[in-house]
């Protein structure tokens, strides 16, 4: 009977200790630092969590080279808690790398591996501030082109920078450049971790008319590159008639647009409705027939309606603005544009709220 229930005994204690076991699960095996400088320290941070149902000793960590020094959680973990190890690597030599580090614990297997790769450069310059816009490997100081104010006969230039994160050399090209634009860049061949300026240069008597004009250019990120909403900039430009040869006398005898309100709230009766109208009024102030030229918006949700384009000194007439509350895209402009006769007002923005 005692040795059956010895036998018992251990039997029972060995169910326990197979039960009771720690887990090593770290949130990753592998870290790509990408580019790294040359004899600047980095930091590695490893995240261990125990899983299992015993405490978890990490009782050393020993990196396969020198250039890599370890410190890291000394203490037992305890279930359902985590741990950190950390890596300062201070690259020797230049070029790509790969290393390993070993991790000795209480689990089974008793050696666990975790490693991170990356690449030595004698200089890693940082364009994250200054070049916020990614497409691709090319970073971008912006990611849309805007002409707001041009008026006729004028040759405005629009400033852009890029910089390029390839690990190739990279011609900075914008496909689908229209004939009204023309692009000179500061370098013809980007090599990595280099950056040029570009210029685009808008030639206002080759637009189609006055008013709004939209398009959209692609940068081209790799040879045989496709055009895609991934790699679209979209081009925004407003051609305004030129009175700049208006003498003082015409100026004052000029008709003079008046609008009730330039900021429109639609928001509150959007929440209800699918589709809300307002409208609003436009007078002529001046001394001359009012001319409304355009009248155009930034987006298909916004729909504008006006009675009577002409206006006579000292009348008024409505504007009724309609928006669709289906044809709302995110991120899109809800403006309404006005340009007219008045040397003074040439454009009117209206801005309306949706939400």
């Amino acid at each position: 009977m005692k040795r059956f229930l010895l036998i018992l005994y251990f039997l029972v204690i060995g169910v326990c200790c197979a039960l009771c076991q720690p887990q090593f699960n770290p949130t990753t095996t592998s870290v790509d630092l990408g580019k790294v400088e040359w004899k600047k320290p980095t930091q590695i941070k490893y995240t261990i969590t125990n899983s299992g149902n015993a405490p978890l000793v990490l009782s050393d960590v020993e990196p396969d080279c020198s250039c890599t020094v370890a410190d890291w959680t000394q203490s037992p973990i305890a279930p359902g808690e985590s741990g950190q190890i950390n890596l300062t690597f201070e690259a020797e030599t230049l070029g790509h790398f790969q290393k390993s580090v070993a991790v000795w614990t209480n689990t089974e297997p008793h050696i666990a591996y975790l490693s991170f790769r990356g690449q030595v450069l004698p200089e890693v310059k940082d364009y994250t501030a200054s070049h916020p816009y990614q497409i691709g490997d090319i970073r971008l100081d912006t990611t849309s082109i805007d002409f707001p104010e041009v008026h006729l006969g004028e040759r405005p230039v629009f400033h852009m920078s890029m910089a390029n994160m390839s690990q190739e050399n990279w011609e900075p090209v914008l496909m689908h450049l229209p004939s009204y634009m023309t692009i000179m860049s500061t370098k013809e061949i980007l090599a990595p971790e280099d950056k040029c300026d570009i210029e685009l240069t808008l030639d206002s008597y080759m637009l189609p008319d006055y008013g709004l004009t939209q398009t959209s250019v692609y940068l081209s990120r790799f040879p045989g590159d496709k055009v895609g909403a991934a790699n679209e900039i979209p081009v925004t430009i407003v051609l305004l008639p030129d009175f700049s040869a208006l003498t003082e006398n015409d100026r004052l005898n000029s008709p003079r647009i008046q609008i009730s309100t330039t900021e429109i709230d639609m928001s509150t009766e959007l929440q209800s409705k699918s589709k809300v109208r307002k409208d609003i009024t436009i007078t002529n102030a001046g001394k001359s027939l009012l001319r409304i030229g355009k009248l155009q918006v930034f987006s298909r949700a916004v729909n504008a309606d006006i009675k009577n384009t002409k206006i006579a000194p000292g009348e008024s007439v409505p504007l009724r603005v309609t928006v669709n509350k289906k044809d709302i895209r995110p991120n899109s402009r809800m403006s309404l544009l006005i340009i007219s006769n008045d040397p003074d007002h040439t454009m009117e923005i209206i801005n309306i709220k949706t939400e």
